[in-house]
Parts: C-alpha cells; structure tokens; sequence
C-alpha cells in the first residue's frame, strides 16, 4: 500500500479543500501548492510549499506554466518499484509526490455563458491541470490522485484506519475516474472548437454542428439483455442533461429495469411533459395507447380515460403522469398490470399501496420549472451517427391557419391542441384521434398515411363521432380526409404543405369538417 507523505493541491473548485488539507497536515503530508489554492491554505493557517520554491523555477505567462516541470511530473510518474527510476530521481533531487488533488478550470461552465467570448474560452481551457492528474494516474500504483472533492473524506477515513496508507484498489478507482474526467474536459473542448469553421469567424458563422462530436455517458446499470434475450445491454446517464428525465428519475420500488422499459418510461414522460394541466398518458412499444388530461385537475379520472382509451394495449404498459400520484390513482393502477410508474412524486399512502405489487417499477422524476431543454439527441445506425436538435417545438394555435370554410369550434380548439400534442410522440406515420380531452385512437408506424387513420378508427374503443384528427404530416390524398369524415371526425390539424392541399381542403370542405394547418411536422421514426 502507497503511503501518502508528499502532496500537490491545486484546484479551481475550492469547496472542502481547506479542511482536507488540514487533516492531511495533521498526518504530517508535506502540502505544496500553487497560486491561489496556496494563498489561501497559507490563510487558513497551513504549511504550504510554493511550487516555484520547490521547483525552483517562477510561475509565468500569467499562470500559464508553473507545474510543467521535471520536479513535477518526474515526482508523480517515476516509479517507486523500479531501481532505476529511483537512482535517476535521486540523481536529479527529484522527490516522490504521493498525493495529487486537482480540479479543473470550469471550461464547461464557461462556454455554457450567453455572453462567453472565444477568448475566454481559450484562456479557461486548463493544461497543467490535465497533465498532471493523467501523470498521477498512469502511475496509480505508487499515486493517489483526486480530481471529485466528493472523494476528500472516503481518503481521508482510508488514511485514518492505515496509518496514512491509500490500497492500490483505491488508486485504481480513482486514477479511472481522473481519465473518464479528462476524457469528458476533452471532448467538451474538441465539440466546442469543431463548431468554428475558421479562426475570427462570427457567431452566425458557427456550425450547429462540430466537425467531429464526442459523447461520454457514465453507466447507470447494466441490463439483463436488450430488446431481445441475445442481446446484451447497458443504460448509460447522459449529465450533460439538467432536467426531468429517465435519465435522472431515481427508482423507488420494484424490479430491474429493462431495454424495453427504459425506452418506453423515456416515450410516456417525454409525452407527458408536454402537458400544463394534470395528465396521464400510458406508453406501449414506444407509443401512446392512452392518454387523457383533467383541467380540473382530477388524476384518478385522467387515468382511468386514458386507460378506457385501450384497456388491452394498456395492459402491460408505461403509465406517466406530470403530477404526484395520490391513493386513489395508485388504486386504479395497481388494479390491473401494468410494467411501470413515472412520476414526479408518490403520496405516501400512494407508496403503500402499490408496494404490494411488488415487482411493478416505480420512478420518480421531480417536475422543475423548465421541463424540456434545447439539445443534441442522437440515433446510432451502422457506420455512422445522426445528430439532430431535439424536437421540442409545438406551434402555438396563434400560429394556425384556418383553411375550411367552417372554422373549428372552441372545444375543437382544445381537443385539436391536445391531438397535436399527443401525434408528436406517435412514431410515423401518425394519426390521433380524440374528443374532450382523451387519446381516441391512434394510428401509428404504418407506411401509408390512408392506413393509418383506418386504423386509429379501428383502434377506438368508443364511437369515433365528434372526434378531432391530427396527422404529423400532410396528407398526400384526400383518401384520408374521407377516411376520417367517414369515421365521424369533424376537425384536422396537420402540417400542410402538399402539392394537393388544395384537394385535401376541398374534402373538408365537402364534409362540412374544419382544418388547420400548423405549418410545422413532427415525423418520429
């Protein structure tokens, strides 16, 4: 075991570095240290060694080279087991260094800044930091490095009960960490940089995209198998992503989540979000069997509609609501099975409750002010990655236009909004029916938008007269117009945009139905 005798702290995070400082004081650690992390030890009342004296050699160019030394790296890097190494270090009075704590300039965070200019990014991207936490970590075996102040006080208790030593099990999980850590600071500058074509360019000149994109997600589980029992599998969490997610929902109660289930929690939260009134939707295979919303905010009433919206398919489903889950909710859902439960919050009596089904899932996913983000999603096909902004937009009703001679009424105002927003999250080709405020039928995933609609007619598990209709693109015939008329449907929204609008409007039109056009699609493949 490396016994800690000689250590380097300089971190840009000063959180708990006093205090460590002062325990590794108290085991008689020699401390050296840099800039400001010296000035203020030294404050605090801690014998500290500047680097310049130790080295011998001033810190210069603003900072920039002070621990690029051979004094340094040869202290972290030499090897203790190694004679050589050793009779060369003598040679030259270079001392081991058994202990690095060093954290990062904030890059992330600096770029993160509206008003961040180039120059200010360049000048927080950190060079000796890097170089000397991947020297600690190579030689893990003789050296302790830290780069989380998370791990202060789990090496300080090791310490404690060794008599100043660190196992190299120790070294090894922390020098791991340090290059998942180095690697996730260099990509964040490799994405950043890739987004300027040339030097000097201006911000309308950055491509939303860079040249070459590195992602690093940290693994969360592996999975018993992927979508089929041959495939092994793994959820990794993406931290990049600061809001309500599956990514960052905590698990409360029931078995291990799988490929499947992970997929379908993400559809039926990422759907239910869209909603500013209490609502409930139920995810199957991706898509949304069931969904209705309460204005009044009754929970127990929007799940049982969106239940009764296909009991069937809901069975063995994703249930997602945007409010806690109270009692009487988690009555009705622990009535039949189903595979999983997210949710901002559970009441306790809610917990009870469905802690006697055992293996059903329970996931809690705290509802913030900003409930979806800009960002980057990506889908992985062979030999390659797609990137694309996320598609959070949803075109207001003040942007709709009207192109029926009957316009839509106020409650098909209403149903038409929650269609749109239900059609969005149905994988394409899409079509949703609904009526007072609860998911009808849905056609989803079917080559020809015709067939679609005949399907979410077919689908409905309730006469399908005096529903609204919302297709994720235009219709390329009038065939689903008179689909839909047919079935009873007396108002569209869709996107618009075909060369035979004017044929589909005429439909309409002939039908006596009112439609809109949002100008905007929402294909989900």
């Amino acid at each position: 075991m490396a016994i800690i005798k000689k250590a380097l702290i300089s971190v840009s995070d000063k959180e708990g570095i006093v205090a460590c400082a002062r325990e590794l004081a108290a085991f008689g650690v020699e401390i050296l240290s840099t800039g400001g992390t010296a000035k203020l030890l030294r404050q605090e009342g801690i014998a500290v060694t500047d680097v310049s004296d130790y080295t011998g050699f001033p810190e210069m160019l603003d900072g920039r080279v002070k621990t690029l030394h051979p004094k340094i790296h040869g202290g972290l890097l030499g090897r203790r087991d190694l004679p050589q190494h050793r009779e060369k270090m003598a040679e030259h009075g270079i001392d081991p260094i058994d202990l690095v704590i060093v954290n990062l300039y904030p890059f992330e965070a600096t770029i993160s800044k509206p008003d961040c200019s180039f120059a200010d990014a360049i000048e927080n991207i950190d060079i000796g930091g890097p170089t000397m936490l991947r020297s600690a970590a190579k030689n893990f075996r003789d050296v302790t490095v830290i780069i989380d102040p998370l791990d202060y006080r789990p090496l300080l208790d090791e310490m404690k009960q060794s008599q100043g030593k660190v196992s190299p099990e120790t070294n090894f999980r922390l020098a791991k960490k340090v290059f998942q850590a180095t690697a996730r600071y260099d990509a964040a500058i490799s994405n950043y940089l890739g987004t300027f074509p040339e030097l000097d360019c201006g911000p309308e000149q950055r491509l939303t995209f860079p040249e070459t994109f590195t992602y690093q997600g940290v693994k969360a589980q592996d999975l018993r198998y992927g979508e089929n029992p041959h495939q092994q599998a793994a959820f990794y969490r993406d931290l990049s992503i600061d809001e309500p997610c599956i990514g960052s929902a905590v698990q409360l109660q029931g078995k291990a989540l799988s490929f499947n289930n992970i997929l379908d929690s993400n559809a039926a939260f990422e759907l239910v979000k869209e909603f500013s009134t209490t609502a409930a939707v139920i995810i199957k295979h991706n898509n949304p069997c069931g969904a209705a919303q309460s204005p009044i905010g009754n929970l127990v009433e929007a799940y049982r509609q969106a239940r009764a919206g296909d009991p069937v398919s809901a069975f063995g489903g994703i249930a997602a609501f945007n409010v806690p889950v109270d009692a009487e909710t988690a009555k009705e859902i622990a009535s039949t099975f189903m595979e999983a439960v997210i949710a901002p919050d559970f009441s306790a009596e809610a917990r009870k409750i469905l802690a006697e089904k055992s293996a059903l899932r329970l996931l809690q996913a705290p509802l913030g002010e900003e409930l979806s983000k800009p960002g980057l999603e990506f889908k992985k096909v062979v030999g390659g990655l797609l990137l694309q902004d996320r598609d959070l937009l949803l075109t207001p009703p003040s942007n709709w236009r009207s192109v029926t001679k009957r316009q839509p009424g106020e409650q098909e105002l209403v149903d038409l909004m929650f269609a749109w927003k239900l059609c969005k999250h149905v994988k394409s080709n899409a079509i949703v029916l609904a009526r007072d405020n609860q998911l009808v039928g849905v056609g989803a995933g079917q080559m020809s938008r015709v067939d679609s609609v005949h399907i979410a007619v077919m689908k409905a598990q309730s006469p399908t007269a005096g529903t609204v209709l919302a297709s994720d693109a235009f219709f390329p015939f009038r065939d689903g117009i008179d689909a839909a008329a047919k079935a009873g449907a007396t108002a569209i929204i869709q996107p618009g945009g075909s060369n035979r609008d004017e044929e589909t409007i005429a439909a309409a039109n002939e039908h006596n139905m009112a439609m809109v056009f949002t100008g905007a699609r929402h294909f989900k493949h």
